[in-house]
């Protein structure tokens, strides 16, 4: 009934984040089915179609159980980056909470998370290839710290945000400050577009413990079919190690199909990468971080802590407008 319709307020943003294989996926499911709610991919590699298995896909079960949204929408040749995904996140925020449903975006990638929850906006700034060059050879030349000093004298706040050794990104925002004339950090504030109030949740456990997460997910992923999955792939004209597919076990797999490696070695380099890419996350999500609510996912009882937490933080916003 039109009287009793709730603002988009009502239904604020919940997000779980963290490391490779700390299950996220099993509480974002969980968390849905309790608040009618529906899942948005955060992770940048299962948006890809033909990439299931080495990606850690939602399971056949956790798909049927509530609605996900943003995986499987492109092909690996295809880019996918901030700026597709905050627009395509956007207008499935609007959509869920016009269904009177909680949103609830799961995964790993940092950039994608905060640039939701934060609302930033990425500037029209279509790659310069020649200014790049240009600024990738004075960072050879020079060094990295010369390019993050250029930007410091352009845009302290947006030099403060970034690390020196981060030379991509900083050259990124050189460009767009070439391009537009505009302070890179412009384009960091909120939107309208913004995703409203939110709560981050994130998983974490003994480091030890999830590097053994990881080698299990690994031994299983390899047993489910994952050197199928690569076959496929490389069978479909991909080249392993090249875009997504550079992902963790992909480049390993098909550096084994190629004869460069022998199938241990390949499965020991895809745990070992796998490591990393969790220390990258962690990055991201930050123990320290006060914006993240930690839970510990080996402890028992995850579920039940992760839906009180929920419920005091939903019991916390506005009221209903009628």
């Amino acid at each position: 009934m039109a009287g009793n319709r709730r603002s988009t307020a009502d239904y604020p943003l919940i997000c779980v984040v963290g490391p490779t294989a700390v299950g996220k996926t099993a509480l974002a499911v969980t968390l849905a089915q309790h608040l009618d709610g529906e899942v948005i991919n955060a992770d940048s590699r299962q948006v890809y179609r033909g990439m299931t298995i080495g990606t850690a896909k939602p399971t056949e079960l956790e798909l049927a159980s509530v609605p996900h949204h943003l995986l499987d929408i492109l092909d690996p040749s295809e880019s996918f980056g901030l700026a597709l995904f905050l627009d395509l996140a956007g207008k499935k925020l609007q959509e869920i909470r016009g269904r009177s449903c909680h949103p609830i975006i799961c995964g790993g990638t940092g950039q994608y998370v905060w640039g939701l929850v934060e609302g930033q906006r990425v500037p029209p700034v279509p790659p310069d290839p020649k200014f790049r060059l240009k600024l990738e050879g004075e960072a050879e030349a020079f060094g990295a710290d010369e390019l993050h000093r250029q930007l410091a004298a352009i845009d302290p706040a947006r030099a403060a945000a970034l690390d020196s050794r981060n030379v991509r990104r900083v050259i990124r925002a050189l460009e767009i400050y070439h391009v537009t004339g505009r302070l890179p950090s412009e384009f960091l504030s909120a939107n309208e577009a913004a995703a409203g109030n939110s709560l981050v949740l994130g998983l974490t456990m003994p480091r030890d413990l999830l590097y053994r997460r990881i080698d299990e997910r690994v031994d299983r992923m390899m047993r489910d079919g994952f050197l199928d999955e690569v076959k496929a792939l490389t069978g479909a004209g991909y080249e392993m190690g090249e875009g997504p597919l550079a992902s963790p076990g992909y480049r390993e797999l098909g550096q084994f199909l190629a004869g460069d490696l022998s199938l241990q070695e390949a499965v020991s380099r895809t745990k070992t990468q796998t490591h990393r890419l969790a220390r990258r996350q962690y990055a991201w999500f930050k123990p320290s971080d006060s914006r993240i609510q930690w839970l510990d996912s080996s402890e028992p009882g995850l579920p039940d802590k992760a839906a009180a937490m929920v419920a005091s933080f939903l019991e916390s916003q506005p009221p209903v407008i009628q």
